[in-house]
């Protein structure tokens, strides 16, 4: 290798590093390096993959794909599996490899799906640092078989470049969310030791006004404060466990019980199967749950609810449903309320599906189903 080579290649490789340096939102870093990398090594398209410890992967980021690859909004790099994510889970993809035919490609050639501007072969460097693996970096050009040594050496110093940057932003979003959960639980702790407090002996007033006086009036005006303290201190409550999950220690199916039995519900619970559910499936189903439960005290004119919860190796489904008076709900527009829009954006950040099925008289049901 030449100085002149070795200068150009420690110069792509600062200029890639200071894009990831910058970067915090996986994706956006992901697209941004990924079109400087072509755009300094001449090569014309490319595409990211990350894959999940399940094998399962992603379209994170993509470069100018032929439009056999990016027809149907891109569904043919979204579905199916190929050679390099085959070898990337089997774990025989340990360094940069040349070179691969694209099975992607191929099916699209025999399938006649759209053009493919030359574009038959590409190189697959994994994603890594140290022994946490990513995924794969997938670059290629027209008619090009072939890359040269040095060429594998760039994109694998890239690949451990983007490895590194992926662990720092993970190990971030998880200090950030450390930060986030120690947040709620002070503001949990003052609500409790202030305003929850300060209802808590407005109640206690109002009750002791009313054993005072003997003005009928007087009495209904104080027995009067002293529902709306109960009312507040039972919202309170709520909120507080909202803010500070406890219970969630004994099971997700015990804290709801748990939470219906404070919010004044009875609730009837069956479970069937058996899986392990991650701490982040788990709290956004604790999230959710309590947000149906809420909505059942608030507005269903009912005091009972039913909680189905079927876990397998596949995924979760949590069901909710009261017999309550229901309302008019047409899947085709939109969600009417803030609440459930919550449950919904919850639900689908983990790739899940949520549905809501309510007439008038009938009822309320509200069903998720986070795919493992």
């Amino acid at each position: 290798m030449s100085i002149e080579t070795g200068y150009e290649e420690i110069s792509i490789l600062k200029e890639i590093a200071e894009l990831l340096n910058e970067g915090t939102d996986t994706n956006a870093v992901l697209s941004g390096v990924l079109k400087r990398l072509l755009h300094v090594t001449g090569l014309q398209t490319g595409w990211i993959f990350l894959i999940d410890e399940n094998g399962s992967h992603q379209l994170a980021a993509d470069e100018a794909l032929p439009p056999a690859l990016a027809n149907d909004d891109k569904q043919r790099m979204c579905q199916g599996k190929c050679w390099c994510v085959n070898k990337y889970n089997n774990r025989q993809l340990n360094k940069a490899s040349n070179i691969m035919e694209c099975k992607r490609i191929e099916d699209a050639i025999a399938e006649n799906a759209g053009e493919t501007c030359g574009l038959t072969h590409h190189a697959t460097v994994p994603l890594r640092a140290g022994q946490e693996r990513f995924g794969i970096l997938n670059v290629g050009s027209p008619n090009k078989t072939h890359f040269q040594k040095n060429e594998l050496a760039l994109l694998e110093a890239v690949a451990y470049q983007i490895g590194t940057a992926l662990k720092r932003i993970k190990l971030t979003q998880r200090e950030q969310e450390t930060a986030l959960a120690a947040e709620r639980n002070r503001l949990a702790r003052d609500l409790h030791d202030s305003v929850n407090q300060l209802l808590f002996s407005l109640s206690l007033t109002a009750r002791a006004g009313v054993e005072m006086t003997q003005n009928n009036e007087v009495k209904q005006t104080f027995s009067y404060m002293q529902d709306l303290a109960q009312e507040a201190l039972r919202e309170m409550r709520a909120l507080i466990w909202q803010l500070r999950p406890r219970g969630l220690e004994n099971g997700l199916v015990s804290a709801l019980k748990s939470y219906a039995d404070m919010l004044g519900l009875s609730i009837e619970t069956k479970v069937t199967g058996v899986a392990s559910i991650s701490g982040k499936v788990e709290e956004a189903l604790w999230r959710i749950g309590q947000e149906a439960l809420a909505n059942c005290k608030k507005h269903s004119q009912t005091t009972e609810a039913v909680l189905f919860f079927d876990a397998s190796n596949d995924g979760v489904v949590m069901t909710i449903k009261d017999g309550g008076c229901g309302f008019h709900y047409d899947q085709n527009h939109t969600i009417p309320s803030l609440g459930l829009k919550n449950m919904k954006t919850r639900t689908e950040a983990l790739c899940g599906t949520f549905q809501i099925t309510s007439m008038p008289g009938s009822g309320t049901e509200i069903q998720i189903h986070i795919p493992f």
